[in-house]
């Protein structure tokens, strides 16, 4: 196989590291300081792609870019405070239970309203073509995606490290009892953190549905991948999800481009046994006192 078309298999594995990052982000963040080990995270993801198609007759691309992240960010709100603070103070078994049979209901929903079958969404004109770097030829809207993720981690970063929101998140997944003590209740920002966290799941659903089929059952397939990235970064560390997303895309990348494209799923689970058999807590992964 030629290094050309190496680069492109390496390229798509890193953009698919890039969707998973989007979605471990949230599942990451809405565990360490909630507690909540959220299986119903994939189905906001086919939920923002099937807003994409809903809304864009109407918004256009970029309009749906903005608005169905928006609604599935406001969703994750009314679903925090109605479901998830049931929950924080209780067995994380039963949470569990709960966002799974959650991952259920949104599925069937999603399967009565749009049907079984899978549905296409084209790239938009103004995002079709080619980038031509001498003889490496890659897909504009890939290239476009994979900037609007490098965005959304810088921002989502200087959200936690440099304001007061971010400081106040990062001392309740440490020491929640501290944050309590100080007279900080953690529970309004809980609900920032899962329409955050949500809402980023909407946003890849909403970026992948050009590229990928559309489907009820598309947030199953996503979120073992993102939980394995969870796992192998390490619960609580930001740059750890980021580092395990970029690794898991270019190991994904790596054996798709050397031909052995079938056992590319394998490959991953096989990372993150490696990684938990010499690290348990994940590459950068720390203690986490789980909030009371």
């Amino acid at each position: 196989m030629s290094a050309i078309l190496l680069a492109q298999q390496v390229l798509n594995g890193l953009l698919d590291g890039v969707y998973y990052l989007l979605i471990a982000l949230g599942l990451s963040l809405i565990f360490s300081l909630g507690g909540i080990v959220n299986l119903a995270h994939g189905a906001f993801y086919a939920i923002g792609a099937y807003l994409t198609l809903v809304l864009s007759p109407y918004l256009g691309f970029g309009g749906s870019f903005v608005a169905a992240p928006v609604t599935v960010a406001l969703l994750g709100v009314v679903i925090e405070r109605t479901l998830f603070r049931r929950f924080y103070r209780s067995d994380p078994i039963l949470s569990l239970l709960m966002t799974f049979g959650l991952a259920m209901v949104a599925e069937q929903g999603l399967r009565m309203i749009f049907g079984a079958a899978p549905l296409s969404y084209s790239i938009p004109p103004w995002l079709r073509g080619q980038v031509f770097l001498g003889s490496f030829i890659y897909s504009f809207y890939r290239v476009v995606l994979l900037g609007i993720a490098a965005a959304c981690i810088a921002g989502l970063w200087l959200l936690l490290q440099k304001t007061s929101f971010g400081r106040v998140v990062r001392a309740g997944v440490q020491n929640p009892d501290m944050v309590g003590a100080l007279g900080i209740s953690l529970q309004p920002y809980m609900s920032a953190v899962a329409a955050l966290g949500i809402g980023l799941a909407g946003l890849a659903g909403v970026l992948l549905a050009p590229i990928y089929s559309i489907h009820p059952a598309m947030g199953q397939e996503i979120i073992t991948p993102a939980f394995v990235v969870v796992v192998i970064g390490g619960l609580g560390s930001f740059w750890g999800v980021v580092a395990a997303a970029l690794l898991v895309g270019l190991v994904k990348g790596v054996m798709v481009g050397i031909g052995y494209s079938a056992a590319s799923t394998a490959a991953i689970y096989l990372l993150m046994l490696l990684v938990l058999l010499f690290r348990p807590r994940g590459l950068f992964g720390e203690r986490i006192l789980r909030f009371e």
